[in-house]
């Protein structure tokens, strides 16, 4: 007998390994959807008052809040996250301390709080101004699309501070260090040097916040901010149609998430290092 025929290979049979699991995972999954699918089609929804609202004009004005809300409030959130970010990583205690202090209330409280806090801060002042040059009513200064803003910003620079500082403190000492050896001030550094790298790790958590911060608005009906699930409460306290209207919302919701989804998957190919 050859040796070598001992150890040919041609003769013997793949056999493709059996993964039950999967296929029984699939199945449950399909027919969950099935069932999903089953009971929305032959439930007591008339499609009909769905599509005659989607373009709704109060609809479609809460949407355009929505977004312009998204908008604002988080290049607030964003500019005040950066500062705090580089405050906590300042040698300065005072200002690490009140960093630290700021993110740990805005954390550490709800936002519907916050967002009453806001709203009804002229049972605190009632009025605001700057003392010798004149002041006004705080209930004329603070309207609901001010409190919505003022709330959701600031809360969103308290998650968007610590996100920043994880992205700085991934970036190699040595680099700021050897900005600072060249002449460069510590401000000049973090904006030519630290920043631009940083932003590759920034970029994907900040873009989840972002599809965050439009949910996030929805908790703005509360203290009347008109946005698009205060437009479907409206509606449906006149006429009753339920489910149809908030499946209206839903829809809205998902097509401005999944623009920004798309939107935030090119901008971090963009930002992609090269291969």
């Amino acid at each position: 007998m050859n040796p070598s025929d001992s150890l040919s290979v041609s003769g013997l049979r793949i056999a493709t390994r059996r993964r039950p699991g999967r296929w029984i995972g699939a199945a449950l999954a399909l027919l969950a959807l099935g069932f999903i699918i089953r009971g929305f089609a032959l439930g007591q929804i008339d499609w009909s008052i769905v599509g005659r609202f989607l373009t709704a004009p109060a609809i479609l004005a809460g949407l355009v809040n929505t977004v312009l809300m998204t908008i604002c409030a988080m290049a607030l959130g964003l500019s005040l996250g950066v500062m705090f970010a580089v405050m906590m990583l300042s040698p300065n205690p005072v200002l690490r301390v009140s960093a630290r202090l700021y993110i740990w209330f805005f954390r550490g409280t709800p936002l519907l709080l916050q967002l009453l806090l806001w709203f009804n801060l002229a049972l605190v002042f009632p009025r605001l101004g700057v003392p010798l040059l004149g002041s006004v009513r705080t209930v004329d200064v603070i309207t609901p699309f001010v409190a919505t803003l003022l709330g959701l910003g600031i809360n969103q620079a308290a998650y968007t501070a610590e996100v920043v500082r994880g992205g700085l403190l991934a970036i190699d000492r040595g680099q700021a260090e050897a900005a600072l050896a060249v002449g460069m001030t510590r401000f000049a550094a973090l904006r030519r040097i630290v920043l631009p790298q940083a932003l590759r790790l920034i970029i994907p958590p900040v873009g989840n916040e972002v599809i965050s911060m439009v949910k996030l608005t929805s908790v703005a009906s509360v203290i009347q901010f008109s946005e698009v699930l205060r437009g479907v409460q409206n509606i449906y306290y006149a006429n009753a149609r339920i489910i149809e209207l908030l499946i209206v919302a839903a829809i809205w919701y998902l097509a401005v998430v999944t623009l920004l989804t798309l939107g935030q998957t090119l901008l971090e190919r963009h930002l992609r290092p090269a291969a």
